[in-house]
């Protein structure tokens, strides 16, 4: 079976900085780290693979620094990684990204036919939770989302256990499909030392626009719909009322209490005032 996973490089959120004079994040000289949630998704292809045989493409968009993390991403186990990476592509939101990977797919899937397309819920520095589902609807793949269980898969469909918010749902599809998972999915595993040898004298291959059927109205700035009017970062915590209890501790523990009484925090029981229960 061919397992294709959609990986992305984000800045590592511990670490992320807001240039005050562009509103825009601070990428320089801040770690990038491999999409967690996409971890999770390239970590079930590979357990996949070693169960019922087949191969693994890596297909990430960004810049060439993210080579970096496609060949992390190949001393787990996959057999392939292909970064798309063109200006051209620069500034593209969900949409516009979901298009771009969308006709990479296609033209993996012309020469090696694909069984489940994995991406993780959410990359972690937009959060929309879009891309995935854009690429199912463009690939015209059944969509299971929110996966936390890969339940049975054979030759022809894969069955899942997914999230919902009002607890767990069972869902089947029809391969090819599209899966979105969760972190509780699986475990990460480590890298073995013949993998990350092996990782670590491969070589991506890098598509750029001009080598696929692109549309440029369909990516970058020009074929994304979304706009960023305004970036900035929450206020910074500030210390609350400090009630000094030095001289008098009881004091300023009633005082306490009366502040929380009267900010609703805590509520008095009936019994304390000599009403009925």
């Amino acid at each position: 079976m061919h397992f294709v996973v959609c990986l992305k490089q984000v800045p590592d959120t511990s670490e992320v900085r807001i240039d005050p004079n562009t509103n825009t994040l601070m990428r320089e000289g801040v770690p990038s780290i491999i999409n967690p949630y996409d971890a999770h998704a390239l970590e079930e292809a590979i357990r996949l693979k070693e169960k019922v045989g087949g191969k693994v493409t890596i297909i990430s968009m960004g810049p060439p620094q993210a080579k970096e993390a496609l060949k992390k991403a190949m001393s787990f186990g996959a057999d392939r990684a292909i970064l798309l990476s063109d200006r051209a592509f620069a500034g593209s939101d969900s949409l516009a990204t979901a298009y771009i990977l969308t006709v990479a797919i296609q033209k993996v899937h012309e020469s090696e036919p694909i069984d489940i397309v994995f991406t993780g819920k959410e990359a972690i520095d937009g959060d929309t939770a879009q891309t995935g589902p854009g690429i199912a609807q463009r690939l015209g793949f059944p969509q299971l989302t929110y996966a936390i269980k890969i339940r049975n898969i054979d030759d022809v469909s894969v069955t899942v256990e997914r999230k919902t918010e009002g607890g767990r749902e069972v869902a089947k599809a029809q391969l090819p499909a599209l899966i979105t998972v969760e972190k509780e999915l699986n475990e990460l595993r480590y890298a073995t030392l013949p993998n990350m040898m092996k990782a670590a004298a491969y070589e991506p291959e890098v598509w750029q626009a001009k080598s696929l059927p692109y549309d440029s109205s369909h990516m970058g700035l020009k074929g994304s719909p979304t706009s960023v009017s305004r970036i900035f970062p929450p206020p910074g915590r500030t210390g609350g009322e400090q009630l000094d209890a030095t001289n008098d501790p009881k004091g300023a523990v009633a005082n306490l209490v009366e502040k929380l009484f009267q900010q609703n925090i805590i509520m008095q029981h009936p019994l304390a005032k000599g009403g009925e229960a």
